[in-house]
C-alpha cells in the first residue's frame, strides 16, 4: 500500500493511526496492569525542548554544556523520589524498568553469579529471566538463575521452602550474590522482611523489581523494601506511579557510586530528558494526590476482585483477598485459553493481557496462549472509575467470557459507560478529555 503513496501520504497515514488509537481508547475500558495515563501537565513537560538535548553523566558533572535547567529539573526530580520512597540515594536516569534491572545486575554482579528470583509463571519479570528464555539477567548479563520456591495457594513465595533450597545450594558452592523479590506479577507484599534476614548471612545483595507497584509504595498502601532490608529498589514508572514511561532505581548512599557507574556509562548514554521533565511533574502530582490515589487503587482492585468472583471467575489469591496491589490473576481455563479471551474482550473495547498462571507448565500452556489474564485498576481509577463501578465491569466480563455473548453488543455497552469518564483524576489541572487527539499539524 504505501509503495504507492508519497511521503507526505504516508506522514498523513500516520497520523490518522495515531488518531484512531485515541479514540479507540476514549470509548475503553484499558485494564493492562503495566500502563496508565499522564495528565495534561506531564504531556506539556514531554514535548519540551528538553527532548533534543543530551546529558550524559550525573547532574553538575555532564559530558555536553547547555544543561543547567535540565540539572536543576533532574535535581527536583532526584528530592521528590527521596522524599516519597524515603531513600537515601535515587538515579533516575534509566530510560525503563528493564534498565533499571540491568544496572542493578551491573552494579552488584558479574557474569556467572548465581541471582534468585520468581520464575516468569509464578510472577518473575522477563528481564529476570534465564539465558534459554531469552532474559535480560541470563541473556543479556549472564546471571546463573535459581528461583525462589513458591507457595500456589498464598500466592507469595515460600519462606521456608526457599531457606531449604538455599542451604542446598549452599553445599554446592552456588549461594545467590543478588537476590530479587518484586516482579510482574505482585499481588501480595513479598517475605522481604524475613528472608532479607536470612540472605544477608550470606553477604547476598537484595533487591526488589517495585515496576508495578511504585506508586502504591509512594502512597503508602504497599511495602517499602528499603525499610524491609532491601539494599537497592529498581522500578518503572508509567504503572501505579502515573508518569511518563521510563525507570528509576532506590538505595543507600553506601552503594551510590556503583550504581552511578553502571547507569552511566553501564546502561545509558542520553536518558530521554523530554521524559525526565514529565516524570519531574508526575511526581510533584505523587506528592500531592499519591495517598488517595493509592488507597482507591487497592480498594477498587479488591471490589473487582470480589465482584468477578460472585460471578463464577476463578480469581487467585481468594483466601487472601484477591489483591493487596493494582491487579488481579484470573484463570480463565474453564472458558478458553487467555489469549483466545484477550482477544474477545479486545473486540468488546475491553483492553486486558493473557498472563501465564503458577501452573500452567504443568499443563503445557506457554505465554502464547497461556491459562490465565492479568487486570490492573489503576488507569481505571485515574479517570474515576472506581471501586463503586466494579459490579459493571464484572458484568461485562460476564457477558463475554462466560454467557457468550456478541462482543459488538458488549462493544456498544462499553462506549456508553465511558461517556462518563472522560477527564484525568489525581492531578492539578482537569481541562481536557484524557486520550484526547492534540492537533499539532493540519
Amino acid at each position: 500500500m504505501i509503495e504507492r503513496m508519497s511521503p507526505l501520504e504516508i506522514r498523513d497515514r500516520i497520523f490518522e493511526l495515531i488518531k484512531s488509537h485515541h479514540m479507540f481508547f476514549s470509548t475503553a475500558l484499558p485494564l493492562i496492569a503495566s500502563e496508565n495515563i499522564v495528565s495534561e501537565a506531564v504531556k506539556q513537560a514531554i514535548i519540551s525542548d528538553f527532548g533534543h538535548r543530551y546529558a550524559e553523566g550525573w547532574p553538575g558533572e555532564r559530558v555536553y554544556a547547555g544543561c543547567r535547567y535540565i540539572d536543576e529539573v533532574e535535581g527536583i526530580t532526584i528530592s521528590l523520589f527521596k522524599k516519597l520512597f524515603s531513600a537515601e540515594f535515587v538515579d533516575v536516569r534509566p530510560i525503563s524498568g528493564v534498565t533499571a534491572n540491568l544496572a542493578v545486575y551491573t552494579a552488584f554482579t558479574t557474569c556467572g553469579d548465581v541471582m534468585m528470583c520468581l520464575s516468569i509463571a509464578k510472577g518473575g519479570h522477563i528481564s529476570m529471566g534465564k539465558r534459554e528464555f531469552g532474559g535480560t539477567a541470563g541473556a543479556v548479563h549472564g546471571l546463573d538463575i535459581e528461583y525462589f520456591e513458591f507457595d500456589v495457594n498464598e500466592m507469595n513465595i515460600d519462606v521456608d521452602a526457599t531457606i531449604r533450597k538455599v542451604k542446598k545450594l549452599e553445599k554446592d558452592n552456588r549461594i545467590p550474590k543478588l537476590i530479587y523479590f518484586g516482579g510482574s506479577v505482585l499481588l501480595f507484599e513479598h517475605p522481604v522482611k524475613e528472608l532479607s534476614e536470612f540472605f544477608k548471612t550470606y553477604d547476598s545483595i537484595v533487591g526488589y523489581d517495585a515496576a508495578h507497584v511504585a506508586g502504591l509504595i509512594a502512597g503508602g498502601e504497599f511495602q517499602n523494601p528499603l525499610k524491609e532490608g532491601a539494599d537497592v529498589v529498581s522500578m518503572s514508572t508509567h504503572k501505579t506511579f502515573f508518569g511518563p514511561q521510563r525507570g528509576a532505581i532506590l538505595s543507600f548512599n553506601k552503594h551510590s557510586e556503583a550504581i552511578k557507574k553502571a547507569v552511566f556509562p553501564g546502561v545509558v548514554s542520553n536518558h530521554h530528558l523530554h521524559t525526565l521533565a514529565g516524570l519531574a511533574i508526575a511526581s510533584t502530582e505523587m506528592i500531592a494526590f499519591g495517598k488517595e490515589y493509592a488507597k482507591e487503587v487497592v480498594r477498587t482492585a479488591k471490589k473487582l476482585g470480589e465482584s468477578l468472583s460472585s460471578r463464577g471467575f476463578n480469581v487467585l489469591g481468594e483466601a487472601k483477598g484477591f489483591t493487596d496491589s493494582h491487579q488481579l490473576l484470573i484463570d480463565v481455563f474453564e472458558y478458553g485459553l487467555g489469549g483466545d479471551i484477550e482477544k474477545l474482550l479486545e473486540r468488546a473495547g475491553i483492553i486486558v493481557n493473557r498472563n501465564l498462571l503458577p501452573y500452567d507448565p504443568q499443563r503445557g500452556l506457554s505465554f502464547k496462549n497461556p491459562g490465565g489474564i492479568r487486570i490492573g485498576v489503576q488507569e481505571i481509577v485515574r479517570l474515576g472509575i472506581n471501586h463503586k463501578y466494579a459490579d459493571i465491569i464484572a458484568d461485562f466480563f460476564e457477558k463475554i467470557i462466560i454467557k457468550k455473548e456478541d462482543p459488538k453488543k458488549v462493544r456498544e455497552d462499553v462506549k456508553s459507560f465511558r461517556k462518563e469518564f472522560k477527564s484525568i483524576k489525581y492531578c492539578f489541572e482537569d481541562i481536557s478529555e484524557a486520550y484526547k487527539y492534540i492537533e499539532l499539524v493540519k
